[in-house]
């Protein structure tokens, strides 16, 4: 019997010895079309990955070399193989919460609108209804609603429907009064629209923010929910890491403490909202927060408004509305003063910039205060519309477009009109962003666009929507390559966030974050990509999905 006993511990004993050894890992990966998105953008066959890292990558010969002894050999049966996908610009947060509310994405006149608001509430009977995704300029009328059916349909229940962009919305007069806004509303930075002296419930950017804080507070429950139910979609399109643009100090500790708790898997990059209480916190206390699935290093801040609510700044007045030019959301004053504190700090500045006249305060104030301050990456966000005088500014080192291609293939319908002949050629310029800076990050801005991040890739090559309109592509002279497009989503998006070094390529040493599919995403005609299905996602070299 003792001897028995010995034979057993011996037994176990070679056994932790053997996972301990050098040749020991956790999974070999094999007989597979594997794109690195190295700096050669070169093709393996065969991985393996030990303790969440890839131990190894290249042909099969190089791996069997390595003479490894492993639990797992997955036979990848000729499927691609691609570095976890990052979405640059997101709101992985408002993504959970807008499932809990009335989706109004895709509705084709207000009157849809209205019957998803009405069927929404007798199914959940809210004590405050809550809504996003309508666009006027999907409607037959291309224009604003005022809120009397609103007002008629729920006399005594507060409605707040936010325009798809998030810089407009809809509010009844019940949601209004408990608002306190009235005609003699003071704001800055957006607009309490008035017709004939009376408000329509239409409210502009900055405004919105009264009704917001009036909006019933969620539980820490409902929160959870709205993260993990986020996580499972994007895991679902091979997104391992998304950068959410503009969290609260709250929801980042519940981010942190899920994550810590192995319930959070998904990689995350956040960006701290730009409030007062925020910035105390994080740049004069608190730090860098890095751990291996949280990033916390930035501020997002936002100089204007949308183009598609005409809130976006312009330098001259928009093409199909006279003497207006949309808003800067904040004094230049401010904006310097801030990003002057944040300069001085270990942060980077995110900072979102739709109009031209945005984008140049935001160039040159960047400019001004990185010109001795090298690898600082500060980022445009979205970048949307730039006079051609102004792209100088941007550079690898200190000024980084992170731009998100469907928003190009959604305004193209209408952009010209907005901005006319010749603004629109510094619109949406995604290759001249990159022949400039040498990188662009690509995301989506989900839920202003659709989570797909194929959708993104489409729409960076081939500048069409998926009827395939217009022929030709829309402004073909700025459409990326397939590598470049996937490199704005892989290891560019790594690069932006500080994280090239530990994710947004297959090689050694590297998180084993990757999705695969059964279809070659770099060759496949280019109309059949936005509807790729993604067959499997890892983080970390546990498969998620």
């Amino acid at each position: 019997m003792k001897n028995f006993i010995f034979l057993v511990f011996v037994a176990i004993l070679i056994s932790c010895q053997n996972k301990d050894a050098d040749n020991y890992v956790d999974a070999i990966y094999q007989n597979g079309h594997i794109y690195t998105v190295n700096n050669e953008f070169s093709m393996a066959t065969a991985m393996a990955v030990k303790d969440g890292k890839i131990f190894a990558i290249g042909s099969q010969d190089d791996i069997d070399a390595l003479n490894l002894k492993g639990d797992t050999v997955i036979d990848l049966a000729g499927q691609f193989v691609y570095p976890g996908l990052i979405d640059a610009h997101c709101h992985f947060y408002g993504l959970g919460q807008q499932l809990q509310r009335v989706d109004l994405t895709g509705t084709k006149s207000y009157q849809e609108v209205l019957n998803k608001v009405q069927e929404f509430q007798k199914s959940n009977n809210k004590s405050f209804i809550i809504g996003r995704g309508w666009d006027q300029n999907d409607w037959e009328v291309q224009e604003f609603p005022t809120n009397a059916e609103l007002n008629e349909l729920f006399p005594n229940t507060p409605v707040a429907l936010t325009r798809v962009d998030g810089h407009a919305m809809i509010v009844n007069d019940s949601g209004l009064r408990l608002a306190q806004i009235d005609t003699n509303t003071l704001f800055s930075g957006g607009e309490i629209e008035q017709r004939n002296g009376k408000l329509t419930g239409i409210l502009v950017d900055n405004p919105m923010s009264l009704v917001e804080n009036m909006f019933p507070k969620a539980s820490v429950k409902e929160d959870i929910e709205s993260l993990m139910d986020a996580q499972k979609i994007n895991f679902s399109y091979g997104l391992t890491t998304v950068d959410d643009a503009g969290l609260n100090r709250n929801t980042i500790e519940l981010i942190d403490s899920l994550q810590q708790a192995g319930n959070l898997k998904i990689k995350i990059y956040a960006m701290v909202s730009n409030t007062p209480e925020n910035l105390d916190y994080y740049l004069d206390q608190k730090g860098i927060i890095k751990t291996d699935r949280l990033n916390v290093r930035s501020v997002k801040f936002y100089a204007d408004g949308a183009l598609g609510s005409r809130g976006a700044a312009m330098k001259e007045p928009y093409s199909d509305k006279s003497v207006h030019f949309g808003a800067l959301l904040s004094c230049v004053e401010d904006f310097k003063k801030t990003a002057e504190r944040i300069a001085a700090s270990d942060f980077q500045m995110n900072t979102h910039a739709i109009g031209d006249s945005a984008n140049v305060v935001v160039l040159k104030t960047y400019r001004e205060l990185l010109n001795d301050l090298p690898n600082r990456r500060w980022r445009v966000e979205h970048a949307q519309i730039i006079s051609s005088d102004d792209f100088e500014y941007f550079d690898r080192d200190r000024i980084l477009p992170s731009v998100q291609p469907t928003h190009a293939t959604s305004d193209m319908y209408w952009a010209q009109d907005r901005v006319g002949a010749e603004r629109i050629k510094g619109a949406y310029a995604y290759q001249k962003l990159l022949n400039q800076s040498g990188m662009v990050a690509l995301g989506t801005d989900y839920p202003v666009e659709q989570v797909n991040p194929f959708l993104t890739f489409y729409a960076a090559v081939a500048r069409q929507d998926t009827s395939g309109f217009p022929e030709g592509g829309f402004n073909m002279k700025d459409a990326l390559s397939r590598e470049d497009a996937l490199r704005g989503m892989t290891i560019w998006g790594a690069f932006s966030n500080f994280e090239e070094n530990e994710k947004g390529s297959l090689e050694k040493g590297k998180s084993a974050d990757f999705m695969i599919l059964q279809e070659d995403l770099m060759k496949m005609p280019i109309q059949n990509v936005p509807n790729i299905k993604v067959k499997a996602t890892y983080v970390n070299g546990e498969k998620v999905y």
